[in-house]
């Protein structure tokens, strides 16, 4: 399974393997210290790649190196109210949203490197200090992902996490692809 090639809706079966593989590429480690770390190695993955080669997309259809930072960026606020809905409302409803769909009409190609690095830093400090500030009980709450059922702040904290390492690797695949 690719890592984001996935529809925006999928069966339980999809949601299933998307969950183990997201957590697979976590393993034992700490979510929160991946998750602070993330701006700094996706900031080094792309050191040194000029703006016109952070638009190039590696092959048709799909997204350039500047439209996975947007993405990531707006991921960010995208996991941090998932998480805040879970913390105010035990078993709220978490909805789903088409990636590609915020790509067009969000206009992922527009910006800069720089401008999606800092944007993305100035969430993840958000959703860390947010986190951290949890009392322990809170972990545990869960809500209701309108794809992948019943998840966990932690859980979710940890699929976070795993998100930055997936789109780590589509960024260093990308740069190999466009010689960038």
């Amino acid at each position: 399974m690719s890592d984001f090639a996935r529809p925006p809706r999928y069966d339980a079966a999809d949601a299933r393997a998307y969950v183990d593989h997201m957590l697979a590429l976590v393993g034992d480690r700490d979510p929160l210290a991946l998750l602070g770390a993330a701006p700094d190695r996706l900031e080094a993955a792309v050191a040194g790649l000029s703006e016109t080669d952070a638009r190039r997309a590696p092959e048709p259809g799909a997204w350039s190196v500047l439209q996975i930072l947007r993405h990531l960026a707006d991921s960010e606020v995208v996991y941090g109210y998932r998480l805040r809905l879970i913390v105010a409302a035990d078993r709220t409803a978490i909805p789903g949203y088409d990636q590609d769909a915020w790509a067009n009409a969000l206009h992922y190609h527009r910006g800069t490197v720089a401008e999606a690095i800092n944007d993305l830093a100035a969430g993840r400090r958000m959703t860390l200090g947010f986190l951290r500030a949890l009392d322990a009980g809170r972990w545990d709450r869960v809500g209701l992902h309108s794809e992948r059922g019943e998840e966990s702040v932690r859980r979710i904290a940890t699929l976070l996490a795993a998100h930055d390492l997936a789109h780590q690797g589509q960024i260093e695949r990308a740069r190999t692809a466009i010689g960038g």
